[in-house]
């Protein structure tokens, strides 16, 4: 990745047109040659950018073409898209820092505490649903797709568990789907349904009682065993 820092100019033309006036700002050029433009303040996304597929050039002219009474630009590069007529194209009148560094494969990024963790948890501390209830299967198949946890409770009943970091009416519906499907086969009916989530809107929980199903919160620190150290009123 390139990674340059500099008073800069920028133009956009193409499908839009868009400028940036000079000002200091950060420009990263990525192995792809996507180029992107970065101010100081501002969210995580870029002033402007031209993502790949594209060409990066250097276009800056020769000295002795320059105007006498213009300051001369340091550099100037030009993105071209390679599928569409886009061009962003960076004036650079003073650069601060230009470098390159090699940042290698990158293994993606590792979320704590998704979907996949709370029903590996909740399959273990399945007692959780009820006492004396027992795990069936994490992933129960079903003809249009997997059920999250399938257990039977104390009473023999079987129970689809619907699991999401933060529940909403969509869950419910998927839930629903899957116990009309379940409850067709004479050899698991009746199967009653649970949605269980570290958070559940108000509207879900709603329609979750509306359909007869039981909603369940799931403590992330509590399951994995992490003692919460904060101060509680009761």
């Amino acid at each position: 990745m390139r990674i340059i820092v500099a008073d800069c100019s920028a133009e956009y033309t193409g499908r839009l047109q868009a400028s940036l006036p000079l000002a200091k700002r950060v420009i990263l050029v990525k192995a792809d040659n996507s180029l992107l433009i970065f101010s100081e303040l501002g969210s995580y996304k870029p002033l402007n950018w031209l993502a790949a597929p594209c060409t990066v050039r250097d276009i800056t002219p020769d000295r002795a073409d320059d105007d006498p009474d213009t300051p001369a630009p340091e550099k100037i590069i030009r993105a071209s898209s390679d599928k569409t007529s886009d061009v962003l194209e960076v004036t650079f009148q003073h650069i601060y820092a230009d470098d390159t560094f090699e940042l290698g494969e990158d293994p993606g990024l590792v979320k704590d505490g998704v979907e996949d963790h709370l029903q590996r948890y909740l399959a273990e501390q399945i007692e959780r649903i009820g006492e004396g209830a027992r795990l069936v299967r994490r992933e129960y198949p079903t003809a249009i797709g997997p059920v999250d946890i399938m257990a039977v409770d104390a009473e023999g009943t079987h129970v689809a568990i619907e699991i999401k970091r933060h529940g909403g009416i969509d869950g419910v519906e998927q839930l629903t789907r899957y116990c009309e499907l379940l409850n067709r086969d004479p050899l698991l009916a009746p199967v009653r349904g649970i949605f269980a989530a570290q958070t559940i809107s108000p509207q879900a929980r709603v329609l979750a009682q509306d359909r007869g199903f039981e909603c369940l919160l799931l403590d992330y620190d509590e399951m994995r065993g992490v003692e919460d150290d904060s101060l509680k009123l009761f």
